[in-house]
């Protein structure tokens, strides 16, 4: 399928896996475009991951691409796809150079084109000074970029990314975000974290996993803009703090000598002369994730 092609296709996910019961009645679309898919630990992220990349089969339902089942497609769906397991592990005995041949003739690339193509990843992923080094050498983030290198190596029209920044620090998380924004361009990336800023910084579209069920989906900005003039900041006596936390989703609070100061969400607190806060994206999602325990 060519690029053009990608912006009309559609995943269509319907899952309800008994046993575990790690997701249910999961039905969304993705187009061409960044997707954020963000939940807590245990939401069943990894496990929706997992079946978009076939490791896991959903035990009712389908998932489909282009109009059809990606089980069906078999080979032609995995040739689509490059993908970065949230438990990502490299063979530490070869060089960076070595593993993405190794990778590149298991996914099927000829070798008249794997030698270019690998300069030209390694390149992208800024790992072309460590091309002869062992893996086993490699920081925890020159893994992770290691781990993009060997998903992208076949050009693929759908990038699967679970957790792709855990344990790596503010730097390495500024450089991944910056290589997976710019593979958004042409491909369906869908990154998964619980990591909100992870979400901000590099997707426009978002998914929210609760509890294995998808909460909402929608644009980024967008969804934000539902808790405009709902946000407040104040700073409360220690006092007016334990009541109000009880009563209001408290998104965070800083200690400031013996007062609190706390950004909240909901109606203004009589007690709390606060003012309006700018939302962002941690808000939203405090305040989705309120609403759902409401209605569960």
């Amino acid at each position: 399928m060519g690029w053009n092609q990608i912006w009309n296709c559609r995943w269509n996910i319907y899952a309800n896996l008994t046993e575990k019961k790690a997701l249910k009645d999961v039905s969304f679309t993705l187009r061409k475009g960044i997707y954020g898919l963000l939940g807590e630990n245990g939401a069943g992220k990894s496990t929706l991951m997992r079946m978009m990349a076939t490791v896991d089969f959903p035990s009712k339902g389908n998932i489909r691409y282009g109009g059809k089942d990606i089980f069906g497609m078999d080979e032609g769906y995995r040739s689509l796809i490059g993908y970065m397991p949230q438990d990502y592990s490299v063979y530490p005995g070869f060089t960076a150079k070595d593993f993405l041949e190794y990778m590149g003739v298991l996914k099927g690339i000829p070798k008249t084109k794997l030698k270019d193509r690998i300069m030209e990843i390694l390149e992208f992923v800024d790992l072309s000074k460590a091309a002869d080094k062992k893996v086993k050498t490699f920081s925890g983030g020159m893994k992770r970029r290691i781990g993009i290198a060997q998903a992208i190596i076949n050009e693929p029209e759908i990038l699967i990314l679970d957790e792709p920044t855990a344990g790596l620090d503010p730097r390495e998380r500024i450089r991944f975000s910056n290589i997976i924004s710019d593979m958004g361009k042409d491909k369906i990336v869908l990154l998964s974290t619980h990591i909100v800023s992870d979400i901000e910084a590099a997707a426009t579209e978002l998914v929210v996993v609760k509890k294995g069920k998808v909460l909402e989906t929608g644009n980024v900005d967008e969804l934000v803009q539902k808790v405009r003039g709902q946000v407040w900041e104040t700073v409360v006596s220690q006092k007016v703090y334990q009541q109000l936390r009880k009563e209001r989703s408290v998104i965070h609070l800083k200690q400031v000598g013996r007062e609190v100061q706390v950004r909240f969400i909901g109606e203004e607190y009589p007690e709390a002369e606060g003012s309006r806060a700018e939302p962002t994206l941690e808000d939203y999602y405090v305040f989705a994730g309120g609403i759902m325990e409401e209605n569960s």
